[in-house]
């Protein structure tokens, strides 16, 4: 009998600063516990120190090399390029995880 395969998830995401100014590209394996990090970022950190809070892209894929490869062409995107991937998926620029639940991760932050 064959094992299961679980089922993999992982995010290539772009977030960015309140004014859509500055552009953080990044990866993770649990997008909305990477966020709540991010969010709570203090100053000592890049994200934290640049307010880069605002999740306005991402994408799924199902193997890890995918999504870090996806980063890393991203991160060598013109910004325009950024720009216009943003738009075409959100064109309002909102922050995607606005309505996101994260009280689940406050209780383990402590």
């Amino acid at each position: 009998m064959q094992p299961v395969s679980k089922a993999h998830k992982y995010y290539t995401y772009i977030l960015s600063h309140e004014r859509n100014h500055i552009f953080y590209v990044g990866v993770t394996n649990n997008i909305e516990r990477r966020i709540f990090e991010h969010k709570s970022a203090t100053y000592k950190t890049h994200a934290g120190y640049y307010n880069i809070k605002k999740l306005i892209y991402f994408e799924e894929h199902q193997w890890i090399q995918e999504a870090i490869r996806r980063e890393k062409t991203i991160k060598k995107w013109k910004r325009e390029w950024k720009i216009n991937i943003i738009t075409e998926n959100n064109p309002e620029w909102v922050d995607l995880s606005e309505r996101w639940n994260f009280s689940k991760f406050e209780k383990n932050k402590e």
